[in-house]
């Protein structure tokens, strides 16, 4: 049986015990420490902080970022930023068959790789798992990582993807928003994105929003936007950024 402790008000540095270091947590030394302000939770050797700002509860169909942790036998370990780890099994990375004695699945997803997945089931106990079958599930390579309120996703992608879309097509960069709070942004312009993306975090309870930010981004541009009709995936798909499910070590 799980052994779970109360939770406590913990602060970045903060100790928490031996054991194993979860989500917003750090190890040194074999003792684990808090790196967030948040509430501490102990399952049994794990040690997780769930941060004060807001956190992503997975939920069944979102699409998430999420990078490689750890690899076993038939299947990748992914951390999601959430307190919740993930799972994203053999059968739902590749399509061909993998014979586990000859291959190694670094060829795959290595460790540190960040991939957009979507979460395919959820239990009750909050074990996560991925699957990269639908068509918008890729690696991605290169580019940053910029951190946001998983509640405020909805208004950095906007109605239809229009705030998302308006974005990438001023800034001439690549941007994938996972509904886990985590934003990838590519391209030559990847500041500006980077900074319009923040901005509409920290403004998204104003109104008239998106005309701010498409007026803040024509005049550092230089340039005006002429809005298109909404596409039916906005993670579209340009070679060179994104890599289907194929190692790039080939």
């Amino acid at each position: 049986m799980a052994e779970e402790s109360d939770r406590k008000l913990v602060i970045p540095g903060d100790p928490l015990g031996e054991g194993v270091a979860g989500h917003g947590t750090f190890e040194e030394d074999g003792k684990i420490f808090s790196k967030v302000i948040g509430l501490a939770e102990q399952k049994n050797n794990l040690f997780f902080v769930i941060p004060l700002r807001g956190i992503y509860n997975p939920k069944r169909g979102d699409g998430v970022i999420g990078k490689i942790e750890d690899i076993s036998f038939s299947k990748w370990i992914v951390d999601i930023n959430s307190p919740y780890q993930a799972v994203l099994p053999l059968n739902e990375a590749v399509d061909e068959f993998i014979d586990l004695t000859k291959t190694d699945l670094t060829k795959y997803f290595d460790y540190g790789d960040l991939i957009f997945a979507e979460i395919s089931t959820v239990t009750r106990a909050k074990s996560v798992q991925l699957s990269m079958k639908s068509r918008r599930c890729r690696k991605l390579r290169g580019g940053r990582i910029i951190e946001v309120t998983p509640a405020k996703v909805p208004r950095i992608i906007g109605r239809s993807g229009s705030m998302v879309e308006m974005i990438k097509d001023l800034t001439k960069t690549q941007i994938v928003v996972g509904q886990n709070g985590l934003v990838w942004v590519k391209g030559e312009n990847e500041d500006i994105a980077a900074e319009s993306v923040l901005y509409i975090e920290q403004k998204s309870h104003i109104q008239g929003l998106t005309d701010q930010v498409k007026a803040m981004l024509e005049k550092r541009m230089g340039r005006t936007f002429e809005a298109k009709p909404a596409k039916e995936d906005i993670f579209e798909k340009k070679e060179g950024d994104y890599d289907d499910r194929k190692t790039d070590k080939e």
